[in-house]
């Protein structure tokens, strides 16, 4: 029996096949170029053929695949909502995968899901049974685990904390996304600079925002200062409530902000029950890019352990 994962991104998929120590044994990683709907879906089956077929495996051994997807992955129809992948408002990915590569259980989980997945098997988050995994990127997302289980909700959409209402009044610009992602997402800082500076034209993203904040440029340190505060409340909510020992922070916008961790954390202190933020520490993902892919190998390896207890 093989384990595979899949972490799949807005633009690119990574696979890889796992060892059952939870290794990568071989792993490739493929842009997707535009392609949607059913070339995604094609793409993923293409890539987990080419690893077995690399090693030697033949494609009619059974296999568990685990699959990592930027959105929502619905257990209740096997249907995942991805906004960055068009045709993906409601696809069948469980259907189309095990109906292409023969002999293979497919288990799908959201990429907030993956990410503290990831830290628990391989990262800050070993050992904890109590953790939070916040991902800054294009959008804001948590991966909560309490008592040694990671919290889904009734769609899987549990985590979405960029729909945190963090100041009032509510403005239309808050329907889109949320209000935490739209001051503090990699898409919000770089709007919010925009806004501010009144040149559309500048601040394409939100590293751009960070290089001017370095220079010491007005309008990038509102914004960040901004962005901080805000993560800072946002996790003190997350602390009040689920009282973990971790809030392991990562993501693609994060790597520039890892600089300001200990005044997140201080912003953090003035919000949360004060016994449960003294109790919990602040750490940078040590996995980069790999939590997603290792998250994803994780649920093919415990739906492996599953089968073989029956």
């Amino acid at each position: 029996m093989q384990a595979i994962g899949v972490d799949l991104g807005g633009t690119k998929l990574h696979a890889a096949l796992f060892s059952l120590a939870g290794e990568i044994l071989l792993d490739r990683t493929v842009l997707l170029e535009g392609r949607t709907g059913n070339q995604v879906a094609g793409l993923i089956t293409a890539v987990c053929n080419l690893l077995l077929k690399e090693q030697g495996i033949p494609v009619e051994e059974e296999k568990k695949i685990g699959i990592c997807v930027p959105g929502i992955a619905d257990n209740h129809t096997d249907r995942v909502w991805a906004p960055n992948i068009p045709g993906w408002g409601s696809f069948p990915l469980k259907e189309y995968i095990t109906g292409a590569i023969p002999n293979t259980e497919v288990i799908i989980a959201s990429d907030r899901t993956c990410y503290i997945l990831g830290e628990a098997s391989l990262g800050v988050a070993r050992g904890c049974s109590d953790a939070i995994f916040m991902s800054i990127g294009t959008g804001i997302g948590a991966g909560i685990m309490t008592d040694g289980r990671v919290i889904h909700g009734s769609a899987d959409i549990a985590g979405a904390v960029g729909w945190m209402a963090m100041q009032p009044p509510f403005v239309d610009e808050y329907s889109n996304s949320g209000c935490l992602e739209t001051y503090a997402s990699g898409t919000g800082i770089a709007a919010q600079a925009r806004k501010l500076s009144g040149q559309p034209g500048v601040y394409p993203d939100a590293r751009s925002v960070f290089e001017a904040y370095e220079r010491g440029n007005t309008v990038a340190l509102r914004v960040i200062d901004k962005a901080v505060e805000l993560w800072g409340m946002a996790a003190a909510n997350l602390v009040s409530i689920f009282n973990p020992s971790k809030v392991i922070w990562g993501g693609g916008v994060f790597g520039p902000a890892v600089r300001f961790l200990d005044r997140i954390y201080y912003e953090a202190c003035k919000w949360a029950q004060p016994i449960s933020i003294r109790q919990c520490r602040f750490e940078a993902s040590g996995l980069a890019q790999k939590a997603g892919i290792l998250g994803a190998g994780r649920l093919a390896l415990e739906a492996m352990k599953a089968y073989e207890e029956k």
